[in-house]
């Protein structure tokens, strides 16, 4: 956004809209050469305390409802301060390199003849809003006709960030069945968490657009439009919540998987360890007599048979091949 004529560095545009028409070089309530105009749109980027001070005299804005849009970081909501309505929308932008779901935060403060947008991070929205009135949609009629604009495309890029990530979750669901040892935990629960996310931002925003299209809205014209965002937030409402219980249920599987190919490997490793302790204890066998034999003390029994040495192998032989059919029969080998 561009403008001319800024008090303030956090302001990046000061618009006006005179009969129907955007009237350039807007440099106060009214316009440069003093005559009041229909609608002025002052729009505001990360500003500090002190950069509100001007915006928040002239036009007279709540200070705690200023203060708390300087801070950032509220849930969407409507409130009402005399003739001055605020609205705390929350714009989302789902990167799908990083699987993260980007939250920006803008607040609208709508006067009788004025609307003050302060934005926190990085959206296009408040951008888009102002071409598409230049080029070649009429003027905004009214406060309210620029929420119901900013709101609509609030609510387009629902849409657009849970198409992309559906696509992921599509992805890790297909991940998770096919065969191998890999473990998707963490990227499930990362996945949970950005829904999560994308949850806070749209959940209270129903409340916001149920009470436009009810009664909140002075212009009734402007109540159709209203309802036709309430509706399709409601069915973003829904599939978010049906992606956040298929997530938990792939979760479930991928943890049922995960246990059963660590049971299995368990098995296997129990399995070779009973392989081997079977060898180990037949070949313990000729181990042991040959130690005792390999002594070689003078007394020792059995020493002048001539028929020691092979009577020693044959017992070493029939021990271990008893010892073999024990294990063979106990499916140890």
């Amino acid at each position: 956004m561009t403008g001319q004529g800024n008090s303030s560095g956090a302001i990046v545009a000061r618009i006006a809209y005179d009969d129907g028409v955007r009237v350039p070089h807007a440099t106060g309530p009214g316009i440069d050469d003093g005559r009041s105009c229909d609608l002025l749109w002052v729009a505001l980027e990360n500003p500090s305390r002190h950069d509100m001070v001007g915006v928040t005299a002239e036009f007279g804005l709540p200070d705690f409802a200023v203060a708390e849009a300087v801070r950032a970081h509220q849930r969407p909501k409507l409130e009402r301060h005399g003739q001055i309505t605020s609205v705390v929308l929350k714009p989302v932008h789902y990167v799908d390199s990083h699987e993260v779901v980007e939250v920006t935060e803008i607040t609208l403060f709508l006067g009788p003849q004025f609307v003050v947008t302060v934005r926190h991070g990085q959206t296009d929205v408040l951008q888009r809003v102002i071409e598409d009135l230049d080029d070649p949609a009429p003027a905004p009629e009214s406060p309210f006709d620029v929420l119901a604009r900013v709101a609509t495309l609030v609510v387009d890029g629902y849409e657009v960030a849970l198409d992309g990530l559906n696509v992921d979750v599509d992805e890790i669901e297909e991940a998770v069945f096919v065969p191998g040892e890999a473990d998707h935990s963490e990227r499930i629960y990362k996945l949970k968490r950005e829904v999560a996310e994308f949850r806070r931002a749209v959940a209270p925003l129903v409340r916001v657009l149920e009470r436009l299209a009810d009664d909140l809205c002075p212009d009734p014209a402007l109540t159709d439009r209203f309802r036709g965002s309430h509706d399709h937030l409601m069915r973003v409402a829904d599939l978010l919540d049906g992606i956040d219980r298929l997530l938990t249920d792939v979760l479930q599987a991928n943890v049922a998987r995960v246990t059963a190919l660590q049971s299995a490997i368990a098995l296997r490793q129990n399995e070779d360890m009973r392989k081997i302790s079977a060898w180990a204890a037949i070949a313990l066998v000729p181990t042991a007599v040959a130690g005792i034999y390999g002594m070689n003390f003078e007394h020792m029994p059995e020493l002048k048979w001539r028929i020691g040495y092979p009577l020693a192998l044959g017992v070493i032989a029939l021990i271990c091949s008893l010892l073999y059919r024990t294990f063979r029969r106990n499916e140890w080998l």
